[in-house]
């Protein structure tokens, strides 16, 4: 069963009662994603409970949101490149097709991925990559978590 910050990854957010959340942004807040076989897969997620899709946000916030996750996105590719030196590029999506609110998933892309996917769409992967515990997010990612949030502080510095 799903911890209660799960259940509602926004409310939670808002109460700051969701451990996955990395820095609070403008329009919502930057969150370490739960599954990691990616390192540094990061996801933005709106601060508004009840928009479920872009265009719910009035223009300004629509805007902010979109620069938040430019932001996130620059984050994550900093960091993956201090990391990594497999590192290749950041993917930005913003889809809702499982999730009924509004977040933009930051995908990092490593050379070290599989020929068949590494110029394929993430969601390509198989189902024991996002099941398998090895990829679970857990202490052993805190160096990451980490870098991602000193590169989301030297951003917002800028």
């Amino acid at each position: 069963m799903a911890d209660d910050w799960q259940r509602d990854r926004i409310r939670s957010a808002l109460r700051g009662e969701n451990p996955t959340v990395l820095r609070r942004l403008r329009a919502g807040f930057a969150a370490i994603g739960d599954v990691q076989f990616l390192p540094g897969y990061s996801v933005l997620l709106a601060d508004d409970p009840q928009a479920q899709r872009l265009s719910d946000l009035p223009k300004a916030k629509r805007l902010s949101f979109l620069s938040d996750m430019d932001v996130l996105g620059e984050a994550v590719e900093r960091a993956c490149r201090r990391i990594d030196p497999a590192f290749r590029r950041v993917n930005l999506e913003i889809l809702g097709n499982t999730d009924g609110f509004l977040h933009a998933h930051v995908w990092p892309r490593f050379e070290w991925e599989p020929t068949e996917l590494v110029y394929m769409p993430v969601w390509l992967y198989s189902r024991e990559h996002w099941q398998d515990k090895r990829h679970t997010l857990s202490a052993r990612h805190d160096t990451l978590r980490r870098t991602i949030g000193e590169e989301l502080d030297l951003l917002a510095s800028s």
